[in-house]
């Protein structure tokens, strides 16, 4: 079919976003096979010490070999540094030196979740609880009749750490928020919906037995101490010395009848943090050195020892540049880095809330997001116009399929990422991820191709 002037003008003149699965159809099977390893990883990986112990025993296996202050490293040298257990830098050292700047890769491995209250076992009505203080924007009421996992650890008086997995293996119990039946709702109903279940009442069901003795006053709580006793050698003080949370114990599933999809709790922001951690791993000589970031805390703020906000990433590279005479104020000015973070997919259920022509589509790649923040750009970086153009000609360069999106109509919401902290260092920066629906939620889903081909945008991005 021979085409008319005004369809050759249009091809050359106009912007097209295009479907992986119709473009690339022979991609398919690499994305199928490259997120079977995705899977395993959100399993072991719910909270960020299981995602940093799990990281560490792959970068392992790849020969990374823990960082030496002032060593001096040659191209192709792998090293990691494990900041606390809650988050890791891994480096692969490149052909140019330092000074030319290095490519930072960044995404977090935090989620939403709900964490125990410093005090949290009580009993009510012969039912024993844990008391929680939600972690992150959730909304409340989709975690009620949710079979939850404890994870987690616990710090003992005698300096003994004991983690805990509770709910995740066959045979395991589980644990539940409950919430009242649709014949007792008609109060609840009047709610508003972010209210539905209110947070003094994401209360955990621990149990129902009793320690046998009429004497006790606290008899269904002290069962639950006397278990956690036998198992652990744990005391009710030892809660104040612990940081325990309650994660969806759902494992990483397909999705649809042509598994095309991933469902699975954490995977804002897991699924850019292993798709950054495989494109590191596989670097062998980067053109510039690579630093691979897993930070914690971004649901709440980026805050802390082990988050964005902090200073941990400053105090590595001052450590990294020093065994080459430079300043690290020069290395950083000369960098670029990604913000792996995601961003939310079109719902075509929901649809009012987006705006087409810059919505995320499934299947259509890695989301390259200019802008964050809420409303006006708030708690956004902005990057650049320079910073857009390297990052998308690395992906050209590669034949990476990809999409530009921002986070839903102007005036509907809007969210932050850790770009805004890294863009603080004097690095260009900007967000690239993956599109997810139900952002979130205990159980988030995500494109098998979007996957594979943010693996893809990083591995470039590495070379």
């Amino acid at each position: 079919m021979v085409k008319t002037e005004g369809q050759k003008l249009e091809e050359k003149l106009c912007y097209k976003i295009k479907n992986i699965g119709m473009e690339k159809p022979e991609d398919i099977e690499k994305a199928n096979e490259f997120c079977e390893g995705y899977k395993k990883y959100l399993d072991n990986a719910k909270i960020e010490r299981e995602a940093v112990k799990y990281s560490v025993e792959m970068a392992e296996e790849c020969g990374y070999r823990p960082f030496e202050r002032s060593k001096k490293y040659n191209t192709g040298d792998k090293v990691y540094f494990n900041n606390r257990g809650k988050n890791i830098i891994l480096t692969t050292f490149g052909k140019r030196p330092l000074i030319d700047g290095v490519h930072f890769n960044i995404a977090h491995i935090d989620s939403p979740r709900l964490d125990l209250k410093p005090n949290p076992l009580y009993e009510k009505d012969e039912i024993a609880y844990f008391k929680t203080h939600y972690y992150g924007g959730i909304k409340k009421y989709q975690w009620g009749v949710t079979p939850l996992a404890m994870h987690g650890r616990v710090m003992l008086k005698d300096g003994s750490a004991i983690d805990l997995n509770i709910g995740e293996n066959d045979g395991d119990p589980v644990f539940v928020v409950s919430d009242l039946l649709p014949h007792l709702s008609q109060q609840q109903n009047q709610r508003k919906l972010t209210d539905g279940i209110k947070g003094e009442e994401l209360n955990i069901i621990l149990g129902s037995t009793p320690v046998p003795d009429k004497e006790v006053k606290k008899a269904f709580k002290l069962k639950i101490l006397s278990i956690l006793n036998e198992k652990y050698g744990m005391v009710e003080e030892d809660f104040l010395r612990a940081e325990i949370t309650m994660v969806p114990a759902q494992h990483a599933v397909d999705v649809g009848l042509d598994r095309s999809l991933i469902g699975a709790y954490g995977q804002d922001d897991k699924v850019c943090a292993y798709t950054a951690l495989m494109a590191e791993l596989e670097c062998k000589k980067p053109e510039y050195t690579t630093v691979t970031v897993l930070v914690d805390k971004e649901e709440i703020g980026s805050v802390g020892v082990t988050g964005m906000a902090g200073d941990m990433l400053l105090h590595y590279m001052e450590d990294l540049v020093e065994a080459e005479g430079e300043r690290v104020r020069d290395v950083l000015r000369n960098s670029i880095c990604l913000s792996a973070d995601v961003n939310a997919a079109f719902d075509p259920t929901f649809p009012d809330v987006y705006e087409a022509n810059n919505a995320s589509y499934l299947n259509r790649g890695p989301v390259l997001t200019k802008y964050t923040g809420s409303r006006g750009k708030s708690g956004s970086n902005d990057a650049s116009a320079e910073t857009m153009h390297k990052i998308i000609s690395y992906m050209e360069s590669d034949d990476v399929m990809w999409q530009i999106g921002e986070l839903g109509k102007v005036d509907a919401g809007g969210g932050g990422t850790i770009a805004m902290f890294i863009a603080n260092m004097d690095v260009d920066t900007v967000d690239l991820g993956v599109p997810v629906l139900s952002m979130h939620a205990p159980f988030e889903v995500t494109s098998k191709l979007d996957v594979y081909y943010t693996y893809k945008a990083f591995a470039a991005f590495n070379r």
